[in-house]
């Protein structure tokens, strides 16, 4: 026998590792479910028992997870590792967004400069398409979906860094810390003054990676970091002020005004 033969555990193993290379790129996200495993053995070009002891392998490691007649999906990575009682803590303060901005602009700065020299044909397809999305949802004035359009613009920033650690914190973070962000990012494109801002700054960015300029696409996307922090506070300032008046109006629920 060929000392150069493969074995069936080393088939097994060569499946788990290329699944295991898609997910920690991002080419298979989170909750994500795979083909059925007819269709997966075709496309690995391997036999149904050799991909499902690679599966197994996966599954052992954490990395697939599923249940009987549901077929297999990627784990939620990141959110298991990152979300622990202060992660929860943290999501649960909305005070705390102002913190997660202002880490958001160091990442998301360094990250548009790194897809401004990074970025593939692709990725720089997939971000003149969340552009053109995010136009498109300006002028319809939808507010979620242009909410939706910006949030898959800075995904595709994270992607077209091609930096592995970035990519999957952001991703694991935006998952965690979403409900006070996503709320409080909805509100901004509800306001008009905001939203026009939010707009030209996206296409700042956009047009800044798009050209290869990485000073640009820096300088643009801390500029969009720091006015969506002063946006957010603002908002929050209001909302504190409003529910104050409306405190007292009432005697804060427990007085006896008429």
């Amino acid at each position: 026998m060929s000392d150069f033969s493969i074995r069936p555990e080393r088939a097994a193993e060569a499946v788990a590792r290329h699944i295991e290379t898609l997910i920690l790129e991002g080419s298979l996200a989170p909750d994500e479910g795979l083909l059925p495993e007819r269709d997966l053995a075709a496309r690995l070009n391997v036999s149904r028992p050799t991909l499902r002891d690679g599966l197994k392998i996966l599954q052992d490691r954490g990395l697939l997870t599923g249940e009987k007649g549901r077929g297999l999906r990627v784990a939620s990575l990141g959110r298991g590792a990152i979300t622990d009682p202060l992660i929860a803590l943290l999501a649960d303060h909305p005070e705390v967004e102002d913190d997660y901005l202002d880490f958001r602009d160091v990442v998301e700065s360094h990250a548009a400069g790194l897809a401004a020299l990074r970025a593939t044909e692709l990725d720089r397809n997939r971000i003149a398409a969340a552009l053109d999305a995010i136009e498109a949802a300006h002028v319809a004035a939808l507010p979620a979906d242009e909410a939706e359009a910006d949030a898959a613009l800075h995904q595709a920033i994270y992607e077209a860094s091609h930096n592995l650690v970035l990519l999957q914190i952001m991703r694991a973070l935006s998952g965690n810390l979403r409900s006070n962000v996503a709320r409080n990012r909805g509100r901004m494109f509800t306001l008009p003054r905001i939203r026009d801002h939010l707009r030209d700054q996206h296409r700042a960015i956009g047009s800044a990676i798009l050209s290869g300029d990485p000073d640009a696409a820096r300088t643009a996307a801390h500029a969009h970091l720091a006015y969506v922090r002063k946006a957010a506070r603002d908002i929050a300032e209001s909302q504190a002020h409003d529910e104050t008046a409306r405190r007292r109006q009432s005697g804060g629920g427990l007085g006896q005004r008429r």
